[in-house]
């Protein structure tokens, strides 16, 4: 279980290191947040959302999936609510600060999703 949730944040660290920078050196706009801030977030989300389904897998592998989902809920909540000063603010977004706020969350909810579904699968 250890070396799992280990292995998935090494990968998650990686990718966050990757796609940071690949969009920090893309972007040639000032944006009105912390990019940076946007990409921990997700990736430590993603990180406590696998590590929270797999000990719920091991305890009660019948509930993991609605544990996933309700952990989706809550991490999208909890980023409404870190961020709603310094991004839901602003009237209208800009298309780079829509795009750095959508990239980060499709990239780590599309890996997360597929770790979550090869944990689900092996169980």
């Amino acid at each position: 279980m250890v070396k799992r949730i280990l292995y998935v944040a090494v990968s998650l660290a990686v990718l966050l290191l990757l796609t940071y920078n690949l969009h920090n050196y893309l972007n040639t706009s000032i944006l009105s947040f912390s990019l940076l801030k946007v990409y921990c977030y997700h990736a430590i989300a993603a990180i406590i959302v696998y590590a929270s389904v797999d000990f719920v897998a091991s305890k009660l592998p019948n509930q993991a999936g609605y544990a996933y989902l309700t952990l989706m809920f809550f991490k999208i909540g909890i980023f409404v609510l870190m961020f709603q000063t310094t991004v839901f603010e602003k009237e209208s977004l800009t298309q780079p600060e829509r795009i750095g706020l959508v990239v980060p969350l499709f990239i780590f909810l599309i890996v997360e999703a597929i770790a979550v579904g090869k944990l689900l699968n092996s169980k």
